[in-house]
């Protein structure tokens, strides 16, 4: 079977799109006591560069652009252009400061959004956070003041289920909810609140180590996972949301890290995998936004090499013993992880775990649709990552089809990766979506 003509493909679902945050949301929100240290935006000129591969930015600069600059607490975060270049021409799409006013509105009004989802042939779409929040909500982990953080991130999190996600766009912006991730208990009880009120979907990070929180290995996040497990909420991860990109060298440009982006979903994977989470909680799904998939079938077939050897403290024939590599080395601080907590039963494989739990999402994945059979035909998303510089609007139909062309996909796959997948992946029924 041929792949279907480009106006026969369904509907899309995006799984990772994202939204410019309110600039007055806090400040109309927030307590009188708590407003002069919330989040709240001033106007000034500000440029934006590219250093040592990290970005920058200098304040009140007047060879700079003007920008709608975010403070909160001791925060600066300015917007910038890459936050939603979506219907530039890519020659225009620079890296320097702006206001959301200069953007496209579909940026941060919903009603123009949804006409840019109605021109692109999106039905619905999960939002991440787009400026300060950051993917996993960060930016409010970082902050000192914790009563501050936690009523800020409870105003976003209401924010996107009733005001972003009702309305118009309710059954077609689905609400994607953020964590308290400084307190587990905490996370837990606001998986419910927002499971209360018709949120299903969370943002996690893709490595919570990184951000100093405790690892996936250390078993601290259960009480999470059960609040996950008890809610059918799905854990979603975003690149950088460990606050880290993967580089070789402090001199690398920025491509190298572009190029190299899927190995955090990689090591995160792993971890969920060894530190026997998903075998625990055998409920949860989770899904890596903007890593595509190609990495996969490699990845998951080596976890099972590695888990039938029961080397390097997994596996049914690990016997904690510290095996000739580890125990010739030198290096005391060589962390070999031979804790017998972390020991997986004997059966499942890893390939068996993940199968129908973990999904990826691709936009320019070749690789990963030649083997879409090897990675799962059920487990791959798609995402139109509008507003954003890699996305695809207003064509994402079209470049969809010319992927799905390439590699000869039937109507049937074509509708899987397309919609099908995600419907089930974030149990999308319960927000009115049909199959």
């Amino acid at each position: 079977m041929s792949t279907p003509p480009v106006e026969e493909l369904p509907l899309i679902i995006s799984v990772d799109d994202h939204v410019m945050e309110p600039k007055d949301l806090w400040q109309s929100q927030l307590p009188a006591s708590l407003k002069d240290q919330g989040p709240r935006v001033v106007q000034e000129k500000v440029r934006l560069h590219f250093e040592g591969g990290h970005y920058g930015f200098t304040r009140n600069d007047p060879d700079g652009q003007l920008c709608d600059l975010w403070l909160f607490e001791d925060a600066s975060v300015p917007t910038g252009l890459l936050h939603g270049p979506a219907g530039l021409p890519r020659e225009q799409q620079r890296n320097i400061a702006t206001t959301y006013e200069q953007l496209r509105p579909g940026t941060y009004d919903q009603a123009a959004r949804l006409a840019d989802m109605d021109q692109n042939h999106v039905q619905a779409a999960l939002n991440y956070p787009n400026t300060f929040p950051r993917f996993c909500g960060q930016g409010f982990l970082e902050r000192t003041d914790k009563k501050l953080a936690l009523a800020a991130l409870q105003i976003y999190n209401d924010w996107i289920i009733d005001d972003w996600g009702a309305g118009a766009g309710k059954g077609r912006l689905i609400p994607l909810t953020l964590l308290p991730l400084w307190d587990v208990d905490l996370c837990a009880a606001e998986v419910h609140r927002c499971a209360a009120k018709g949120a299903n979907a969370v943002a996690f990070s893709e490595n919570p180590h990184k951000l100093g929180l405790p690892s996936m290995y250390s078993g601290a996040w259960d009480p999470l996972w059960q609040a996950c497990e008890e809610t059918e909420t799905t854990v979603s991860m975003h690149i950088g949301s460990s606050s880290s990109m993967p580089a070789t060298s402090p001199d690398a440009p920025l491509a190298t890290s572009m190029s190299l982006y899927a190995q955090n979903a990689e090591g995160s994977l792993v971890d969920w995998v060894f530190s026997g989470t998903l075998q625990r909680f055998k409920k949860i799904k989770i899904v890596y936004a903007e890593s595509q998939v190609g990495w996969m079938p490699f990845q998951i077939e080596r976890m099972d090499s590695v888990y039938k050897e029961g080397r390097g403290g997994v596996g049914p024939n690990f016997n904690n013993d510290i095996d000739d590599d580890a125990s010739n080395n030198d290096d005391t601080n060589l962390n070999v992880n031979l804790n017998i907590n972390n020991k997986l039963p004997s059966d499942p494989l890893p390939s068996d775990i993940v199968a129908g739990r973990v999904f990826g999402c691709i936009f320019d994945d070749l690789v990963g649709l030649k083997q879409r059979h090897d990675v799962g035909i059920d487990q791959i998303l798609f995402e139109t990552d509008y507003p954003h510089s890699d996305g695809t609007f207003p064509h994402s139909r079209q470049v969809a089809h010319e992927m799905f062309t390439a590699v000869g996909m039937n109507a049937a796959d074509c509708y899987k990766v397309l919609r099908g997948n995600a419907i089930t992946a974030y149990n999308l029924p319960t927000h009115n979506i049909p199959t």
